[in-house]
């Protein structure tokens, strides 16, 4: 097996400048976007589709930031509060123009008072779950990974690594019961997969894969899951079989929606 320090093989560098190597290297977001539609991912990469920024994404990146690679780093990459209205002593609302131009001076994301209380309450619910805490010790968080799968350049930024504990990936949700329904529908076990397999073209070794995922409202609770090996094989073979179409998407300039044949509806 190869080692990160020997081999140079996992990068640290902004959010920013991975996402700036999207349109050369096939990321999970994009692969998950083709195994949805090629149409969809086609236009997405043309920028006929621009991805959303929502307010809830922020609130998730910072909650990263703060969990993962703690106090000191989220305070150099965001700003917390807002200005203040002299006559009522209160402070502006995220919607208005004062704030605007507030949050525009300081050069770097905005959380309201509001959502960092959440945050806060976010990295707290993970630090009181044992073995979430033993996962995240001593970790390289937010590591980058480039390499060669199935013929195509990827890259993989994971949340957190490990030699010992393998990838750890950190997930907020609304309700920790419905969690596992949750994996399943936005396909997180084909992310990992991608994530496990394009690590271990870099390292020569699979290595096992973490989710911990933390509820977003009270009494934030947080659970830990360990990916089995047969799932994330099987994910693997569709992410395999997925490229593989992408391929000839692109030699043949052909992106079809995914619903061009007539279906049958006959369940009840």
């Amino acid at each position: 097996m190869k080692t990160i320090t020997d081999t140079r093989v996992l990068i640290r560098e902004p959010f920013d400048r991975y996402l700036s190597q999207s349109r050369e290297h096939l990321a999970s977001h994009a692969l998950a976007d083709f195994r949805k539609s090629p149409r969809l991912y086609h236009d997405k990469q043309l920028g006929l589709i621009p991805d959303e920024d929502r307010p809830a994404f922020v609130v998730g990146r910072a909650a990263h930031t703060l969990i993962l690679e703690g106090p000191e780093t989220f305070e150099k990459a965001y700003a917390v509060g807002g200005p203040v209205n002299d006559k009522t002593g209160k402070p502006y609302g995220a919607n208005t123009k004062a704030f605007a131009e507030w949050a525009s001076a300081q050069g770097k994301p905005v959380l309201t008072e509001a959502n960092f209380d959440l945050v806060t309450h976010l990295a707290a619910g993970v630090r009181e779950h044992e073995a979430a805490t033993e996962l995240l010790d001593g970790i390289i968080a937010e590591g980058v990974v480039r390499t060669d799968y199935c013929g195509v350049p990827c890259q993989i930024r994971m949340d957190g690594f490990s030699p010992a504990r393998g990838i750890v990936d950190l997930k907020t949700t609304d309700d920790l019961n419905y969690f596992e329904s949750d994996a399943r529908r936005y396909g997180y076990s084909h992310q990992m997969a991608f994530y496990r397999a394009v690590l271990a073209i870099a390292l020569g070794e699979a290595l096992p894969v973490h989710m911990i995922a933390v509820e977003k409202k009270p009494p934030f609770r947080c659970g830990v899951w360990r990916m089995g090996t047969d799932l994330l094989g099987v994910a693997q073979k569709e992410n395999e079989q997925a490229i593989k179409r992408l391929k000839k998407c692109r030699e043949t300039d052909t992106w079809p929606t995914g619903f061009e044949a007539i279906r049958e509806f006959d369940y009840l």
